[in-house]
């Protein structure tokens, strides 16, 4: 087989946070598939043909994308953040299961910066010791689940980022997550809103707990929970590295 695919993550927003290894195949691809604002970001070129789909087909997508490849096509499929993370690696390789001639392509993942690692960078390092990131779309999980890692996350005091916190359809989930999250480390907790990290849109804030209201998140923010021991120093937020 000529063809090639590649799972490639943009980063969080800036075209800066773009890895060259990324920039490079991009350059070299004949085809690009993914979520529409992600291949949005992506320049248009002659010899380059873009394939932007709906969020919610992911399996589709990545189908489509492998079935490209096999006919030769150099296809580079496309995600925010790191490719890894919440994102296309993991349908791909769903739908690579039962096609053995599909897993004699050559594919690769190249990593790319999750929204998480710039949040919490821009931020300080509020995930300078043990933590866990969450995504708390109830899309392709029951709400149950989430609750239940939210509350097991929270009681072994890990600092804890989260995707997709809240959305105009499904405002109700974040409501809970504060409550839960309340319920089991207090109103002293320090929680950071991180909305567009890198773009000229990008806002951090942190507030208690207690202070913290549902309309802080949107679906562009990276919420960060510290653990116990998480402080301010000036105008910054860390998790210190030593424990008791």
């Amino acid at each position: 087989m000529t063809g090639w695919l590649i799972i490639a993550g943009l980063g969080p927003g800036a075209e800066a946070m773009v890895t060259p290894e990324v920039s490079d195949v991009l350059e070299q691809a004949t085809d690009v598939v993914g979520y529409i604002p992600y291949v949005a970001r992506v320049a248009a070129r002659e010899g380059l043909t873009l394939h932007p789909s709906d969020n919610r087909v992911e399996l589709d997508r990545a189908r489509a994308a492998l079935e490209m490849a096999a006919a030769g096509k150099r296809v580079v499929v496309v995600s925010s953040g790191d490719p890894g993370v919440f994102a296309m690696a993991s349908a791909v390789f769903e739908a690579l299961e039962g096609r053995t001639d599909w897993q004699a392509l050559e594919i690769r993942v190249l990593p790319g910066i999750t929204a998480m690692l710039a949040a919490a960078a821009a931020a300080g390092a509020p995930l300078g010791h043990d933590f866990c990131c969450i995504n708390l779309s109830d899309n392709l999980k029951p709400w149950s689940v989430i609750e239940d890692r939210l509350r097991h996350a929270a009681r072994g005091d890990f600092a804890m980022a989260f995707y997709n916190p809240r959305s105009a359809s499904r405002p109700e989930g974040f409501v809970k997550a504060l409550e839960v999250l309340r319920q089991e480390c207090g109103p002293d907790r320090l929680i950071t809103f991180a909305r567009a990290v890198s773009t000229p849109d990008q806002r951090l804030v942190t507030v208690s707990l207690g202070e913290a209201t549902p309309e802080m998140a949107d679906m562009r923010t990276v919420v960060i929970v510290g653990n116990s021991a998480t402080r301010r120093v000036g105008r910054f937020v860390y998790s210190p590295r030593s424990v008791g």
